[in-house]
């Protein structure tokens, strides 16, 4: 909550001192009726709309949660055992990608972290898990040329 509160205030700060420099900006004699600062101006007031916008639902949420402060953060006391939780799944894709390869691990960990979210045991968690897998080499390997593992099961396989 503070540091959405914070974060706003950031946000409005950055979009004041955007605004005035952008008023800096020199009108060429192409420039129109709107010139070179119109839209460097209209950013900055998105800006600070984006930054009131989010101070608001904080100070909103934390007003919501002092009415329910009656009821009992069961959350609050899981942190702990979930990042635990997080942190074997990451080190078990560490262990695992040599041998299965990046399509299949990375497919596994989408599964997996869905299915230890609580999302529902139905066909879409294995299709969301193999599409992701699917994507997320399509992007790294051939849109961006980073080269991931194939596996040693995949390789003997083919």
């Amino acid at each position: 909550m503070r540091k959405d509160l914070i974060s706003g205030l950031v946000l409005l700060a950055g979009a004041g001192t955007y605004y005035a420099w952008a008023g800096e900006i020199a009108d060429s004699t192409l420039s129109d009726e709107v010139g070179a600062a119109g839209l460097p101006h209209v950013l900055a007031i998105v800006l600070a709309i984006l930054g009131i916008l989010l101070m608001g639902r904080t100070l909103l949420a934390s007003q919501a949660r002092q009415v329910a402060a009656g009821a009992d953060d069961d959350e609050g006391d899981a942190r702990l055992p979930r990042a635990v939780g997080f942190l074997l799944f990451g080190a078990a894709y560490v262990i695992l990608l040599p041998f299965v390869g990046y399509v299949i691990g990375t497919a596994l960990l989408i599964g997996g972290i869905a299915l230890y979210e609580g999302a529902p045991r139905t066909w879409i968690v294995p299709v969301a898990a193999i599409g992701g897998g699917i994507f997320y080499w399509a992007v790294f390997v051939k849109l961006l040329g980073v080269h991931q593992p194939a596996g040693s099961l995949v390789q003997g396989l083919f």
